[in-house]
């Protein structure tokens, strides 16, 4: 019965994406790097900061999801504006999304904050491998073709407002969809590509000498779907460890930990535990981030990254 349940809950997560309609990877650590959801982020702080993050979700569920994501960004000229890359890729079982995306950004000052606006520009190419399934009718005409592959070029489009201990945000990472059916520009979010948007917004306040609280959102809008909303409480200590839980509606709760190693070098780990239907059917969900600062200072005379 358990076997059953897996294959046919794969089969309906297949078919809203088999059709170039693939979800947005969904990830837990996006707090401490901003231009996974937002372009306007790129820039945001005085040196360059790189990033891979590895997220295997639902472990031990036959198909599940696995992305790889690398992210670089940095300022330019006076920091009045700023430059990222992004690749990511993303797999659900015969399913294989890989994204390219150049992120632009351009930074006003108002007063002691700063408010950006961003574009990110790219494509994402689709493949979908039927040979790898098992199928009950050989015959159905859906699964004879090997593989199909599909390239749609995209723009997204973020706000980002921001100040030493506070943040908020806006974005719709595919604004614009490049629609190789009709070759025309696809802007109402149609079954080719669902809109996302993305709202977040975060505080840091200092309890004490030792110990420094963050508490974050961020909300997901996905027409035709409930609204999405991650409630995050993340604790520094000394300047150096950050704990953190999450509460991600009708979803998971996450717990998570970032680890400043030396004065450049960040390491941080998320775990998802399930709270949906797929509760005991899974062994939740591992997250690992590797984060490089390149800044000339050391941790003792700077302040911490906080967002």
């Amino acid at each position: 019965m358990r076997e059953f349940f897996k294959i046919s809950f794969v089969f309906y997560l297949f078919s809203g994406v088999c059709c170039y309609a693939q979800q947005d990877p969904q990830l837990s650590q996006y707090m401490f790097n901003g231009m996974i959801l937002n372009p306007a982020y790129a820039g945001s702080h005085q040196y360059t900061s790189a990033s891979i993050l590895q997220r295997n979700q639902w472990v031990s569920f036959d198909g599940a999801p696995k992305t790889s994501l690398f992210l670089i960004d940095g300022p330019l000229y006076k920091e009045k504006m700023g430059l990222g890359l992004e690749v990511a890729n993303d797999r659900i079982g015969v399913t294989n999304e890989t994204d390219v995306y150049a992120n632009y950004s351009y930074h006003l000052k108002l007063a002691k904050n700063k408010l950006s606006f961003g574009l990110k520009g790219g494509f994402s190419n689709y493949t979908t491998k039927y040979s790898t399934l098992k199928v009950w009718d050989e015959n159905d005409n859906a699964f004879l073709a090997d593989r199909q592959t599909a390239l749609l070029p995209k723009i997204g489009f973020g706000m980002y407002y921001y100040a030493e201990k506070y943040y908020a945000g806006f974005s719709i990472p595919s604004m614009i969809v490049f629609n190789p059916i009709n070759n025309q520009a696809d802007i109402s979010g149609s079954d080719l590509q669902r809109k996302h948007y993305y709202f977040t917004g975060g505080y840091v306040y200092d309890l004490n000498e030792i110990i420094t609280l963050k508490p974050s959102v961020l909300v997901k809008y996905l027409p035709s779907a409930p609204v999405q909303v991650d409630l995050n409480l993340n604790v520094l200590l000394y300047n150096v460890l950050w704990l953190g839980a999450s509460y991600r509606t009708g979803d998971a709760i996450v717990g998570m930990a970032e680890y400043q190693a030396f004065s450049k070098l960040r390491i941080g780990y998320a775990f998802d535990y399930s709270i949906s239907g797929l509760n005991g059917y899974t062994g939740g969900t591992h997250e690992i981030m590797i984060a490089f600062d390149f800044r000339k200072e050391v941790i003792k005379t700077v302040n911490p990254r906080y967002f």
